[in-house]
């Protein structure tokens, strides 16, 4: 996959290795580095995996390893519930009356 000048990208940077971490962090902590993820506009074209600049929406020029072009949230909620729809039904009748409510 390659990016163009301007796109919206997903950068990766590894702060400091663990090796280098403050040594009051907890242990599991330092066993691991310290990571860092950027959205930004790339500043030239590149394909995944190269080594990138780009400009955050801030302003900010931050260079790291060019991960996702286009990047967008891939979380949810689950599938959904039928049950649920029904309960909000009866709950909008309840709250706010329906034909037989005084």
């Amino acid at each position: 996959m390659n990016a163009k000048k301007g796109d919206w990208v997903l950068i990766h940077n590894i702060v400091l290795k663990p090796e280098e971490r403050a040594p009051q962090v907890p242990d599991d902590t330092k066993e691991v580095p310290l990571e860092m993820w950027v959205k930004g506009f790339i500043n030239h074209d590149a394909s995944v995996d190269d080594e990138v600049e780009i400009t955050t929406m801030t302003g900010r020029i931050v260079r790291g390893r060019l991960i996702d072009i286009n990047p967008y949230y891939k979380h949810d909620y689950g599938k959904c519930v039928p049950e649920l729809l029904k309960i909000g039904l009866q709950l909008k009748d309840i709250t706010f009356g329906g034909e037989d409510r005084e």
